[in-house]
């Protein structure tokens, strides 16, 4: 568990650090914008990296029902790592070529945590049982929490050294060595995606995938029971591997008959909850700024302050909230289903948001405004951010397993996209004192309420509870409510 955990940690820690990098980015190459880096060059740095996760999830996920969940992870892990190194070596002393290879790295980093994404969930659902399958999975990706942990404190370790090292008088807030400091922060995520590729490359490929894919049974006995100490029999959880397993082809009409529902419920719940996730985890830092120290201090800070402020506030939250989210849903997943977890958590975001958008934004109310917000995180992580991440893991068939997961995290990385980049470019702040600026983020908190019940509703319309049966079992019981479905039509 330990090797997928690790990799879904250094996909957070990618993904989650780059409004810090931005400060930095900020400091050392626009000086002459106050220090602001522009919404259309900062939204360009945020999309890179996830349109190459939407590529990644799409061919990885493919690639993995097609060649194998080992080998392509460690393709994978293989391009997370050159991302990484290549972020740091940016190359340039120019403003434009700086930022324009660190967008290329960054898509490449991105494809590699694309095809992480569908790999670890699949890998971890077919070796786990059907009694703790959920919580296994849900510890798996609770360490997308402990990821954006430690992006800040990285980045606050990162920060206070190199502004002890390289202490500047306040008239000065632009050190060069700042240059060295993020790409420092950005190079850093290449050291658990290198051990993780290590422990992965030491396990053998899933007895699911070489029994049912493959379908050499035998060899899937051999791999297994030297890992796990336990015969095939346990591994089947008392349902044989068919002899002969479905052979319609994917995305023929057959597919659709039995997969299509659970394909839809699946992309359209991770698109909905990825507009909603990635704007506050992304932008956090325009919707609350007025709420941090350099704000409310009035007075400019150097390259080191201002990206240690703006990690604080990711520590502080990833601490008091996202952290006890993922713990939550790990206790909760197989106690009391995916479903009801997924609903109740996009119905109690909904009315934190609502709340947040229409109480007063004053200065005495700004603690319970960024209280409300953390409890976004809470509900998030303990809900639908866990669930889309292994509903899919659970309800396809082994042939498509990697493929559909891959679906539907591309569709909600398209959400994020979305969410992100057309936040940032409607959040222009054009009058000084930011009344108009309070008004717009108002307006978009109660729009991610209500992108919240539409994911609610998707949720209790469309999702199918998967806790407590086997992988083949929930890809039989979607044969059998198919067939029932044909057979009423065809009566009708």
């Amino acid at each position: 568990m330990l090797d997928k955990g690790m990799g879904i940690f250094t996909d957070a820690y990618d993904l989650f650090c780059i409004p810090l990098i931005t400060r930095l980015l900020a400091h050392i190459y626009y000086t002459s914008h106050n220090y602001k880096i522009p919404h259309p060059v900062e939204a360009s740095m945020l999309a890179v990296a996830l349109l190459g996760t939407v590529i990644g999830q799409l061919v990885f996920g493919r690639l993995g029902d097609r060649v194998g969940r080992r080998r392509v992870y460690g393709l994978a892990l293989m391009l997370m790592m050159a991302g990484s190194f290549g972020c740091g070596f940016s190359m340039g002393t120019t403003r434009g070529r700086v930022l324009a290879s660190l967008g290329f790295f960054r898509f490449l980093l991105g494809v590699g945590i694309g095809g992480d994404y569908p790999l670890s969930a699949t890998i971890m659902s077919e070796y786990a049982n059907k009694r703790m399958r959920g919580a296994f999975i849900a510890a798996v990706f609770s360490m997308q929490g402990f990821g954006i942990l430690a992006s800040s404190i990285v980045t606050m370790v990162v920060c206070k050294i190199f502004g002890h090292i390289y202490p500047l008088p306040q008239k000065d807030p632009m050190p060069n060595e700042a240059d060295i400091a993020w790409r420092l922060i950005l190079m850093l995520g290449a050291v658990p995606t290198a051990l993780t590729y290590y422990w992965r490359m030491m396990m053998p490929e899933t007895a699911r995938y070489t029994a049912l894919v493959e379908l050499n049974v035998h060899k899937a006995a051999r791999d297994m029971e030297p890992v796990l100490d336990v015969s095939l029999s346990q591994i089947t959880e008392d349902h044989p591997f068919p002899q002969k397993p479905p052979s319609y082809p994917l995305f023929s009409k057959q597919f659709f008959l039995l997969h299509g529902r659970d394909l839809l419920a699946c992309s359209a719940a991770w698109f909905l909850l990825d507009i909603v996730f990635y704007i506050n985890n992304l932008c956090q830092i325009h919707i609350y700024k007025k709420y941090l120290y350099d704000e409310k201090a009035g007075k400019t800070l150097t390259a080191f302050e201002a990206a240690f402020e703006v990690a604080r506030l990711q520590a502080i939250v990833a601490c008091y909230s996202t952290i006890p989210g993922y713990f939550a849903a790990v206790f909760l997943i197989d106690r009391i289903g995916r479903v009801r977890i997924q609903a109740v958590g996009f119905l109690f975001m909904a009315i934190v948001y609502f709340s947040i958008g229409n109480i007063p934004w004053k200065s005495n109310t700004g603690g319970l405004i960024i209280f409300l917000h953390s409890l976004t995180y809470f509900f998030a992580n303990c809900g639908p951010n866990t669930t889309t991440f292994i509903v899919p893991a659970e309800l396809f068939p082994a042939r498509f397993r990697s493929t559909c997961h891959g679906i539907a995290g591309a569709a909600g990385k398209v959400g994020a996209m979305i969410g992100a980049v057309g936040f940032l470019m409607a959040s222009h702040d054009e009058d000084p004192i930011g009344h108009k600026m309070t008004k717009r983020m108002k307006v978009v908190l109660n729009v991610l309420g209500g992108i919240c019940v539409a994911g609610m509703a998707v949720t209790m319309l469309f999702t199918r509870e998967t806790m407590g049966r086997s992988l083949e079992e929930n890809e039989n019981e979607n044969k059998d409510e198919s067939v029932q479905e044909a057979s009423d039509l065809n009566r009708s």
